[in-house]
């Protein structure tokens, strides 16, 4: 699945155009390399992105097959930080 896609499915970024632009501007990384929206996403990637003022570092536990509820989203990923950025 898309970075843009997944973090929008699992509510982690408001809208997939939200998630595109932050790729765009190079704040999504994949396991530590810059990604373009289009980077696609397996299980056990780790993903770090900087926006609503924090920094935050996720694991992908499972990449969902269709649609997640907001309720059911936690289960697909792990945090493993996430700091408040200094503006």
């Amino acid at each position: 699945m898309r970075v843009d896609k997944l973090l929008s499915k699992l509510c982690l970024i408001k809208t997939r155009s939200i998630a595109k632009n932050a790729c765009d501007k190079k704040l999504v990384k994949i396991n530590g390399k810059i990604a373009k929206a289009s980077a696609m996403i397996i299980n056990d990637d780790i993903i770090d992105f900087e926006l609503y003022g924090y920094f935050n570092k996720i694991k992908i536990t499972e990449v969902p097959k269709g649609n997640v509820s907001k309720v059911k989203a936690p289960e697909y990923y792990e945090i493993l930080t996430r700091d408040k950025l200094d503006l």
